[in-house]
């Protein structure tokens, strides 16, 4: 037998009604006799928010400064990666200066010029660790151009612009804060132009713009630190840049909705983002005419330039609190010459790796782990030379016998000079000759082995390369002097 109850819509909405106030009949009544306050129950540890790790925006900071690269960064750059702009090789692009200090920030510099440099550097530590090589060789294939320059009659606010010959990717000015600034810079190298060649078509590195600001101390020099930032750039020939523009625009355009969350959107201007300062010993173009992959730099031990490749330096264990500031200076870590200033070379070389690691931070860490452990690269050839001219080749040491028939030395003992070779190239071979002879790079004419029957043979890079056995070479100078040096080799 089935019931049914049969119930008009009147009969149960009042039920329901009923209900409900029966149901908050009791609320309040529980929170005690006063009236109900919402603030009561926000104050219950479950509504609390966890804030307290954010500092108070009052303690915010910004930097004082803000550099504005007007051109437009790349559409195919991914959401967390670095953004991406696109400049023409020789264009002019304006940098907006600007005063981003809050109110009483920095009073010292009101109604003062700050100097700031701006610089064109490598991206990729690859090519940061061998800069001065890569330059040089610029300046080599590019004689009389510079990497960076500023458009002067563009400019404004800008005093004193300087481009030094010595510093080929560098310029420097002064500027006033409170007045509107902007520099107009232009980049000559273009990014393939560091690339090994191989078929066309290579993929062009990465450069950076790094802008260092800094006050004027009480000696009248601009030494102090204030500000430092940076963005990443590819630089291509005339159009190019807006051509790689379009292209990575209608990538874009072509990727579905889902795929186009992934990347950042394109903006018209570029926003240099803070950065460490660029060291001091960033990159001095030598005085004297260079081959493209050596450092001209005062490391022999005769105390003059030595236009051969001489390894780096490394860390001793006895080394001073200052001359651990040095070393740290010397090999780019500027930035952390104030955390490590009351360590000397054995302090700093019983830091493990993972120490290294959780002070700098992974990148800067393993940098200066690896630059602290790091061993001499093993020379690929070496050559002992002696600067002799007897009849016979001095390659072997010559003895003669005594009275009691016993071997001994002869007087005329030829003593032989050691070349390491990395390149196996005639320039390199040459600029080590110079070296060791003491002889001005820019005075040697031409150098020649001889071969069977005596006759000159033109020293060549495959000649280098194949060197096994003795050799005599000649050097001509550019007076018409001959100078005759007998080689060994050791293959590595």
């Amino acid at each position: 037998m089935a019931w049914v109850l049969k119930m008009d819509d009147a009969t149960i909405e009042s039920g329901l009604v009923h209900d409900f106030d029966a149901s908050l009949s009791g609320i309040g009544q529980e929170l005690g006799a006063g009236a109900y306050s919402m603030s009561d129950v926000l104050a219950l540890p479950i509504f609390k928010q966890e804030d307290s790790s954010l500092p108070p925006e009052n303690e915010t900071k910004n930097p004082p400064f803000q550099y504005v690269l007007c051109a437009a960064t790349s559409p195919a750059v991914k959401l967390h990666d670095e953004t991406l702009t696109y400049l023409n090789q020789g264009q002019s692009y304006e940098v907006r200066m600007l005063d981003n200090r809050k109110p009483g920030e920095l009073p010292e510099l009101n109604n003062k010029m700050v100097k700031s440099i701006v610089r064109v550097v490598f991206h990729d530590r690859r090519l940061q660790y061998t800069e001065h090589q890569q330059l040089e060789g610029w300046k080599w294939n590019r004689p009389g151009d510079r990497l960076l320059d500023i458009d002067i009659p563009m400019s404004v606010g800008i005093v004193e612009p300087k481009t030094h010959p010595s510093q080929l990717n560098a310029a420097e000015f002064l500027w006033d804060m409170n007045k509107r600034t902007s520099v107009f810079v232009q980049v000559h190298c273009i990014s393939t132009e560091f690339t090994p060649r191989k078929h066309g078509g290579e993929k062009g590195v990465p450069f950076r713009i790094q802008i260092d600001t800094f006050a004027q101390g009480d000696s009248g020099e601009y030494a102090e630190h204030l500000h430092s930032a940076s963005c990443q750039i590819k630089v291509f020939k005339p159009k190019g840049a807006d051509r790689k523009q379009k292209t990575d625009r209608e990538k874009m355009e072509k990727r579905t909705a889902q795929e186009k969350e992934k990347y950042q959107p394109s903006y018209d201007t570029t926003i240099l983002s803070e950065c460490s300062p660029w060291p001091d010993n960033a990159y001095v173009s030598s005085s004297q005419a260079a081959t493209p992959s050596f450092a001209s730099t005062p490391l022999c031990g005769s105390g003059r330039t030595c236009m051969c490749l001489c390894p780096l330096q490394q860390l001793s264990p006895t080394a001073s609190i200052q001359d651990t500031q040095k070393w740290l200076l010397k090999n780019r870590f500027s930035s952390y010459t104030r955390l490590f200033s009351n360590f000397s070379g054995s302090d700093l070389l019983k830091l493990t790796r993972d120490d290294l690691v959780q002070i700098c931070g992974p990148a800067d860490g393993i940098r200066l782990f690896n630059a602290l452990k790091s061993r001499s690269v093993r020379p690929r050839l070496t050559v002992y030379v002696c600067q002799e001219s007897p009849q016979q080749s001095p390659l072997l040491e010559r003895h003669s016998g005594n009275e009691n028939g016993e071997q001994s030395i002869s007087p005329s003992l030829h003593v032989y000079h050691a070349l390491y070779l990395e390149e196996l190239t005639a320039a390199e071979l040459i600029r080590k000759m110079a070296c060791v002879c003491s002889l001005p790079l820019g005075k040697i004419n031409q150098v020649y082995r001889q071969g069977p029957t005596g006759i000159h043979i033109l020293l060549s890079d495959q000649m280098v390369y194949n060197l096994t056995d003795e050799s005599c070479f000649l050097i001509s100078t550019v007076k018409g002097e001959l100078r005759t040096w007998y080689f060994g080799t050791h293959q590595s």
